[in-house]
């Protein structure tokens, strides 16, 4: 169980590796996604030396004023909107007004948020957070009852229609840049309900990608409660709980749900759509929203 950098193993790069660099304008954090290495691609018959991308992993701490809360292996880029997202997310902020500043903090692998003086925290929840893998967001809380966050039944009017279902995976695969250099990333995209893809985050962990694209919203002020929230993969626990904290009322996936999250969008009133492609989906819960 790891709060800190300190504590995590070296990041260990693979040989000749060179960081590729995506400038984006606007976005805080590093400014590559990608890497690229020399590797023997084998064929059938055939041998071919060439150069492969890869996704880019490395650990981020995050800090909320000078105490360590988290450190999650992420693809570097967004790093404040991950920050924001995460502390989202996980109740622990709940309005962007309580940040007085995002910042990297010694390291641009370490990210402190600083609260305005007028702002307390549950310092007990924070301590129930230590480490999250790219595949795992949850890993490492001390408790089954940590897991869970507090949050009401969402109770919203928002109407979807079936077509409009349909066409949000494809138009979110189309803005999947780094997938498309790499093979080895997850999306994440915030629509509205006719249909426009508004903002579309990626990383090698799925909670990240969801956070990344949460947090951009959170540190605008913008409420989501009449959004939609597609994900290219699988659905677990964690992503329907972000969801509901952050109120967005229907979330799509192109994979498959955990029991988990079925039980838990269920339970809170979330709209939860999987398999959403090759035109059919799925409906686990709040079948109530669709329109045709």
């Amino acid at each position: 169980m790891w709060t800190s950098l300190d504590a995590v193993h070296p990041v260990h790069h693979v040989h000749n590796v060179h960081p590729v660099h995506l400038c984006r304008a606007g976005r805080a954090g590093f400014a590559y996604h990608r890497a690229v290495t020399r590797i023997v691609r084998i064929e059938r018959d055939s041998t071919t030396e060439l150069d492969d991308v890869l996704a880019i992993e490395e650990p981020l701490e995050i800090r909320v004023n000078d105490k360590p809360v988290s450190v999650t292996l992420r693809t570097p880029g967004e790093d404040f909107d991950l920050a924001a997202g995460f502390l989202f997310t996980e109740s622990i902020l709940g309005k962007s007004e309580d940040v007085q500043s995002y910042r990297h903090w010694s390291s641009p692998n370490v990210v402190r948020v600083s609260l305005r003086e007028d702002v307390r925290v549950d310092l007990q929840r924070l301590q129930r957070h230590f480490y999250s893998t790219s595949s795992c967001g949850v890993c490492g809380k001390v408790t089954i009852d940590a897991l869970r966050v507090q949050a009401s039944p969402i109770a919203s009017p928002l109407r979807v229609s079936r077509e409009v279902i349909h066409t949000m995976p494809e138009r979110l695969r189309t803005q999947q840049t780094t997938f498309d250099a790499t093979g080895g990333i997850h999306a994440a995209g915030i629509f509205s309900a006719d249909g426009e893809l508004l903002r579309v985050r990626e990383d090698v962990g799925r909670h990240n990608a969801v956070d990344k694209v949460i947090g951009s919203f959170f540190r605008e002020g913008v409420a989501l409660d009449a959004h939609i929230l597609v994900v290219s993969g699988r659905t677990s626990f964690e992503i329907v709980q972000k969801a509901i904290v952050a109120r967005i009322p229907v979330l799509a996936a192109v994979g498959a749900p955990s029991n988990l999250a079925v039980d838990l969008a269920r339970e809170l009133g979330l709209t939860l759509l999987g398999f959403v492609r090759d035109g059919r989906f799925n409906v686990y819960s709040g079948a109530e929203r669709l329109c045709s």
